[in-house]
């Protein structure tokens, strides 16, 4: 079973039936359905929402900025008094969280970063640059000092959080690098733009693989574009030749991968934990149960998984 994350401590306490002195009423926005990860996050949030006795809309924004304007948009008519926001574009939402607050709506970001100087409570999310880094020292004793020559795949184009996991990768490996061997040898050969699916990691692995003949390493911001690229390695008979890493997530495929010793390692990005928090966030923000001075960026606790240590986090009947 997954670890239990550390957490802020304002977060402890159960949400329990506290907010029955006003109705709760919750809207989900993610800005993608698309991928796993994202799926999993909308269920936890509906299930953790519901069970706490909140009525739930929930929204598919389709990789849209403007179609996610406007599904905030129709929830904050349609009433509703909590808003989790998984934000397509960190400056595109601002204007919509900014009026959503205005009329009373208690917004929490989860995942994708939102600009801090908008008005929400918190953003929830995993520490990219501290899992990156954790993975980025990983694979530099895995190299064990040879050259890494990287095909990367990165999520969408302008999206924060792929720029802050793929930095924080590179970054860790450099360091680890140098701290570990005295040189660094570090060549990004190529990057593919997968959409965060499988599907699209395939693709871009495909391309990248007819260019760069001398990857040793895979790269991603996902696992499920990792997991896409797998399957592109696979059919190209280049398989064994790869190292395969994801900046983050913890997929439920890629566990089992890393338990077979198949998959690298990822990052510990767990979209239930960061989904239940945000809705409890907001719960006690609705009752005034929040302190003042609540930090607008919550993480959750960094790690690399790995086959030493796959079995502490997998858990089977996770929803991602």
């Amino acid at each position: 079973m997954k670890k239990t994350l550390a957490v802020a401590a304002v977060l402890a306490a159960a949400t329990g039936s506290a907010h029955a002195a006003e109705e709760c009423r919750v809207g989900i926005s993610m800005y993608t359905l698309g991928a796993p990860y994202f799926a999993a996050q909308e269920a936890t949030a509906r299930k953790t929402a519901e069970e706490a006795g909140c009525s739930v809309r929930s929204a598919d924004g389709q990789n849209d900025m403007v179609k996610q304007i406007g599904d905030v948009e129709d929830m904050v008519a349609a009433g509703i008094n909590i808003l989790i926001v998984n934000p397509r574009d960190a400056q595109g939402l601002v204007p919509a969280v900014n009026a959503a607050s205005a009329q009373g709506v208690h917004v929490v970001a989860i995942d994708s970063t939102l600009d801090p100087s908008a008005d929400f409570i918190t953003q929830i999310q995993s520490s990219n640059e501290a899992n990156g880094e954790l993975v980025g020292d990983w694979l530099a004793k895995e190299l064990d000092g040879e050259p890494a020559r990287i095909a990367l795949l990165s999520g969408s184009q302008g999206n924060l959080v792929g720029r802050e996991r793929r930095l924080g990768v590179l970054r860790g490996l450099m360091d680890s690098m140098l701290t570990n061997y005295g040189h660094a040898d570090v060549e990004v050969l190529g990057q593919g733009w997968g959409n965060w699916s499988t599907e699209g990691g395939l693709t871009a692995m495909e391309d990248l693989l007819t260019a760069h003949p001398d990857i040793n390493v895979v790269l991603g911001e996902n696992d499920s574009m990792v997991l896409g690229a797998r399957a592109a390695l696979q059919a190209a008979g280049r398989l064994e030749e790869v190292i395969l890493v994801a900046a983050a997530d913890g997929q439920k495929e890629a566990y089992e991968l890393i338990k077979e010793g198949e998959y690298g390692a990822t990052g510990l990005n767990n979209p239930n934990e960061i989904a239940r928090m945000a809705v409890e966030v907001g719960i006690k923000a609705l009752n005034g149960e929040l302190p003042e001075d609540i930090s607008k960026l919550t993480f959750t606790e960094p790690a690399v998984i790995t086959q030493e240590n796959v079995g502490e986090y997998y858990d089977p009947d996770s929803l991602f």
